[in-house]
């Protein structure tokens, strides 16, 4: 990825993501919990965005919600165009393995596979012929520069480079949009500077548009965009 390619803007003319109305609410016992409400956002494309807040303010619930493992409760969730709101649970399973890639604060990577095994295994259901997957295994991890460690296995690597396994296997489908919780949440701060370093450089020189959940000021500081929740509510951006 070169840093002297032009840098791509948020395309202000046609949000990606546009929440109206959200609302999610779950059921402890006989008593409803309301974790996300009367929720509003938009997300252009080509966006990095940092969600900030206390523990229990929602930042998990609503990230869940964009990437389709959850469906809110009331609410329209359009995502390019399409309110994915509306899908059954079974359609949000097909949607979410094209059009969602996601980085998680531990790794989840399987021991007994290689890295260039753990970053196909998206791949595996999609009906791809062997050799595209390989294409485009190889083409994620040149981009999360760890093409070097393919047949190492995550016990012989270290936490930044099973990080970077991570975002390979959450690119490698090319999805619309990369959901991070706490990407460098398990890492020290070296290591967490270099993922955020890629982060950054996927969505400046890839265009990739991005949402990370975060508790650290100096992560947050690396997106576009800083908005915090609090009980559920959405409260003042920041614009970088």
């Amino acid at each position: 990825m070169s840093s002297a390619r032009p840098v791509p803007k948020p395309d202000a003319g046609m949000p990606l993501v546009e929440l109206t109305g959200i609302r999610k609410d779950y059921q402890r016992g006989s008593e409803t919990v309301q974790v996300l409400q009367a929720l509003d956002l938009s997300i252009p494309r080509g966006d990095f965005l940092a969600l900030m807040g206390p523990s229990g303010s929602g930042k998990t619930t609503l990230l869940n919600l964009l990437g389709g493992i959850d469906r809110p409760t009331t609410g329209s969730l359009t995502v390019d165009g399409t309110d994915i709101a509306r899908y059954s649970e079974s359609e949000l399973a097909r949607w979410r393995a094209h059009n969602v890639g996601f980085v998680f604060q531990l790794y989840h990577l399987l021991p007994v596979l290689s890295a260039e095994r753990n970053v196909e295994l998206p791949l595996l259901l999609t009906g791809l012929s062997t050799s595209e997957r390989k294409r485009r295994v190889q083409a994620a991890m040149q981009l999360a520069n760890i093409a070097d460690r393919a047949r190492h296995k995550p016990s012989e690597l270290s936490g930044g480079q099973e990080q970077r396994v991570g975002i390979a296997r959450a690119i490698v489908g090319d999805p619309l949009l990369l959901l991070c919780d706490e990407p460098t949440g398990d890492l020290d701060r070296k290591s967490g500077d270099e993922i955020l370093d890629l982060l950054q450089a996927l969505n400046r020189e890839q265009g990739k548009t991005i949402v990370m959940v975060t508790h650290d000021p100096h992560a947050a500081a690396r997106a576009r965009r800083i908005l915090y929740m609090n009980k559920g509510k959405l409260s003042t951006e920041s614009e970088k």
